[in-house]
């Protein structure tokens, strides 16, 4: 075992503390937050709703600190609240270096300063459950009284746009895992899949909150299971059948190649860095040409109408029976 690895148990006190004083807590709302002794954080919150929302990171162990934040942010963002305060409960394999640590709590750090969020707590444990870092982040954050969004505020005759392309994550996972095996890449579309997770990047928590300020009637954020899985996840929560476009649906080119070369299917990979919203056909043609202004990829791939399923050019889109990730690792 390397001389400098961490012990299994809770991290040394000291070393915890020295984490904890380098991350930021000015935000005059946290009235207690993360300290070594302390088991919860107090926040005062101001006469708005809170809304939280929590999701652990398991599939990869690569920029597990940045994935904790942004894909909590993304779920809370994608509700229409700005995301404000994060936990985390990070669980590191025995053999854990001290570096390996530091650089997990850069990660959050540099992610959380980005979205101007504050890390209040959570939980730092060695143990042998575990072969690689697993994170299980909450997020927290504040929206308007009344103006939260959900899944399943879509009707019949609104109409479905995508923010943003697919499958972006995935792409960068893939990548990741699999560099050995993507030898039919050129090197600029291998070099941009494993950069996905910064550019178009992941986090689409300003994508979603202008489509909240829009008037999105319903908002979701297609993750495990990809582009599909999220299709149907709204579907099924504002209780309608989708009619799709294929020619409309928005790639990412090379997220495509990484699946096309490692035979998986890009509709089932995990897709974040896009957000599904709906809008009253009113206001559909004015918020897609508002999000394009602000640099937002956006387009129009099809409408909501009374029934059920997906359906894409006429033909229906069947539910994943896992995300692509999954089924990689159950086939190695």
């Amino acid at each position: 075992m390397p001389p400098d690895a961490l012990r299994p148990g809770k991290l040394p006190g000291s070393m915890l503390a020295a984490l904890l004083r380098d991350v930021p807590s000015d935000d005059p709302c946290v009235r207690l937050g993360p300290a070594v002794g302390e088991d919860a954080a107090a926040i005062e919150v101001p006469a708005d709703t809170l809304v939280v929302a929590t999701d652990p990171i398991t599939l990869t162990g690569r920029a597990a600190g940045r994935y904790a934040v942004v894909i909590n942010a993304n779920d809370v963002a994608v509700s229409g609240a700005v995301p404000r305060w994060f936990l985390v409960t990070v669980l590191l394999p025995p053999g854990t270096e001290h570096a390996q640590v530091q650089a997990l709590f850069e990660e959050v750090s540099t992610a959380l300063a980005e979205l101007d969020a504050t890390l209040v707590g959570g939980h730092t444990e060695v143990t042998p459950a575990v072969t690689q870092p697993v994170l299980v982040g909450q997020m927290l954050g504040l929206v308007g009284a009344g103006r939260w969004v959900t899944s399943g505020g879509g009707a019949p005759g609104d109409v479905l746009v995508q923010i943003g392309p697919a499958p972006v994550e995935g792409a960068a996972v893939l990548a990741s895992q699999h560099r050995s095996a993507l030898t039919g890449l050129s090197s600029g579309q291998l070099e941009a899949a494993l950069g996905a997770v910064d550019d178009p990047g992941i986090c689409v928590v300003d994508a979603a909150l202008r489509a909240s300020e829009l008037g999105a009637s319903a908002m979701h954020d297609p993750t495990e299971g990809g582009l599909a899985a999220g299709l149907h996840e709204l579907a099924d929560a504002s209780g309608v059948a989708l009619r799709l476009d294929h020619a409309a649906v928005t790639w990412f080119g090379p997220g495509l190649a990484v699946c096309h070369e490692l035979d998986v299917d890009p509709w089932a990979t995990l897709a974040s860095g896009c957000v599904l919203a709906t809008f009253p056909p009113d206001r559909a043609d004015a918020a897609v040409g508002d999000l394009q202004a602000a640099g937002q990829p956006a387009s129009v791939l099809g409408e909501l109408v009374a029934g059920t399923g997906v359906h894409v050019d006429g033909a229906a889109l069947p539910v994943p029976a896992r995300d692509e990730l999954a089924r990689l690792l159950d086939d190695a």
